[in-house]
């Protein structure tokens, strides 16, 4: 029998004074049954830090064919893909080709020796940007995790600070790739 994904509400409050990006948008989550609450917060951040009207969750581990956001024009092409965590090099190189532009949000403590063996064969990607999250604030955002969440994201010079209002978790990035 298969598992079913458990559905989590998310109001989420966006101010993003970098892109001066001010929202509230009701976000409807459905984790899959592998995924942690870890990395589903990490799906809540990235959309945080791209958050648009046409930026969307996707299958995403329930489709292996489609990232875990994205947003596309009004033709259907994909402007932005986005994958969390440590995709292969032909995951990778599939939404470049498909895509616009292409960011990987990788959050583990164990990035760092994925990305070395991985950074050679994506370096031809021009529109590529892989960030990688600390790992230590991904953590305390998976305890973050409830059915139902209010949460204001706060984006200045470049900084994240993800709330509930009683736990305030600030997420540093590393940038490990830039689009050229």
């Amino acid at each position: 029998m298969a598992l079913k994904a458990t559905i989590y509400k998310a109001e989420l409050s966006i101010a993003d004074m970098d892109r001066n990006y001010y929202e509230t948008h009701q976000l409807t989550l459905a984790r899959h049954p592998s995924e942690t609450d870890e990395r589903m917060m990490v799906r809540l951040v990235a959309f945080a830090i791209h958050a648009n009207e046409a930026l969307t969750f996707t299958k995403g581990l329930f489709d292996v064919e489609e990232p875990d956001l994205w947003h596309k024009d009004l033709t259907g092409a994909i402007e932005l893909s986005i994958q969390v965590g440590q995709p292969d090099e032909k995951v990778i190189l599939k939404a470049c080709g498909r895509s616009e532009h292409v960011y990987v949000y990788s959050y583990a403590a164990t990035s760092h020796i994925w990305w070395k063996g991985l950074a050679n064969k994506v370096e031809r990607c021009k529109n590529l940007t892989v960030v990688d999250l600390n790992a230590d604030a991904t953590e305390q955002l998976g305890k973050m995790a409830q059915r139902t969440m209010q949460l204001q994201c706060t984006i200045q010079d470049g900084q994240i600070w993800l709330t509930d209002g009683t736990t305030t978790v600030e997420v540093t990035r590393e940038v490990l790739k830039s689009e050229r």
